[in-house]
């Protein structure tokens, strides 16, 4: 008689999170299946061909440019206005000549810029420009 009160049903004030969780881990569960099937989403059957040699590694050039502006060619001063007169002389001998040029860092932008030009004019295609890593 007096003891059930009320006959209607007592809201829940928690929030049952498990259920979320398993959803959430299925989902992620299918992600990482099919995410690497994803990167070869587009199958080739690639042609045979016989072995050929390794193409040979470009031959790279030290171009050094001081503090004071002096240009060098492998530890060989040049002057600037024969620079592109002796980088055309080794782009003769080797057509996939590269260079790495290493520059002090009080050099002016100026000087570099016109050994970038002298070098793109004689036809150099390859060009690094060689720094170290910061602290």
């Amino acid at each position: 008689m007096g003891l059930h009160g009320k006959s209607e049903p007592a809201a829940m004030s928690e929030i049952n999170v498990t259920p979320l969780v398993d959803v959430m881990l299925v989902l992620l569960v299918v992600f990482i299946v099919t995410a690497p099937l994803l990167m070869q989403a587009v199958r080739v059957n690639l042609p045979k061909t016989a072995a050929t040699a390794p193409v040979s590694p470009a031959r790279t050039v030290q171009l050094t440019i001081d503090a004071q502006g002096a240009v060098f060619i492998e530890r060989r001063l040049v002057h600037s206005g024969t620079l592109e007169a002796e980088l055309r002389r080794m782009l003769a001998k080797d057509r996939n000549l590269g260079i790495q040029l290493h520059a002090d860092e009080g050099t002016r932008y100026r000087q570099i810029a016109q050994v970038l030009a002298a070098a793109q004019r004689a036809g150099v295609a390859k060009v690094a420009l060689v720094t170290v890593p910061g602290r």
